[in-house]
């Protein structure tokens, strides 16, 4: 009960701060997918025809949802988190009779609603371009919660090593953005040669967007279960990495 508390206040935290700053956290990936939209889809997607069976617009929506997604669960926690470290807040938390396992599952959670109401918002943005016989729900949602997860677990790692708010922003603007814009988003990797297809299979973005995709249209550059297995493993080791470093109280405690 006192772990459950202690979750649910976290949570409950974490929640209340996206609602508050939602001029901050909401409303901007509905403008920039409608941009997208507009210029991907109306100007450019008018002249590509379709995708491996697909309206182009219907290509990259799938896509364009994971990335806003993506980028929301990480950001929400490498921010949050690093923000209770900077104000010492962290500090009640470790010497409080909560688990580390509650800690962290406190700061998933808003990750997890934060990128979810975003997905839902940049969906039904996307339903206003195009319309979709849905392949599969359930794989939507599966894939959904698992990006989110851990995406949101490397945003923990990101803010427990950063010292100060610049280094927050270092992982996504040079690693986070570029594998995000190269993992199939706006086109199939099927496009590209032998040695780029190869190259592409190393980015793990890759995978997540192709399998939302399946989803949605039920097409897919790589098998689905490559998709489940990597997110799995990706997952099972962030959280280890996670739980270690706030154990040890890493880049945490002075």
């Amino acid at each position: 009960m006192q772990n459950f508390t202690g979750f649910y206040t976290l949570a409950r935290k974490e929640t209340k701060r996206v609602f508050r700053i939602w001029r901050q956290t909401l409303i901007p990936p509905m403008i920039t997918t409608v941009l997208y939209f507009f210029i991907f889809g109306k100007l450019i997607g008018t002249r590509i025809g379709d995708m491996d069976g697909v309206s182009y617009m219907q290509f990259i929506a799938p896509g364009l949802i994971m990335m806003s997604a993506i980028t929301a669960a990480y950001g929400n926690t490498a921010s949050s988190f690093f923000l209770s470290k900077y104000a010492k807040h962290i500090e009640e938390l470790l010497v409080s009779p909560l688990s580390t396992h509650t800690i962290i599952a406190g700061y998933v959670m808003g990750s997890i609603v934060r990128a979810g109401i975003i997905g839902v918002l940049v969906t039904s943005v996307a339903f206003c371009f195009v319309s979709y016989d849905v392949h599969s729900w359930l794989v939507v949602i599966t894939i959904m919660l698992m990006t989110i997860t851990m995406f949101a677990l490397a945003g923990l790692i990101n803010a427990i090593y950063a010292k100060s708010f610049d280094e927050i922003n270092l992982i996504p603007t040079f690693i986070l953005t570029p594998l995000t814009y190269l993992g199939g988003v706006f086109y199939s990797i099927s496009l590209l040669s032998d040695f780029w297809q190869g190259v592409s299979k190393f980015n793990p973005i890759m995978y997540m967007i192709n399998g939302f995709r399946y989803g949605f249209l039920g097409i897919s550059d790589v098998p689905i279960l490559y998709t489940f297995a990597m997110l799995s493993g990706f997952i099972l080791i962030l959280y280890s990495l996670v739980y270690y470093l706030i154990e040890k109280g890493i880049g945490l405690r002075s």
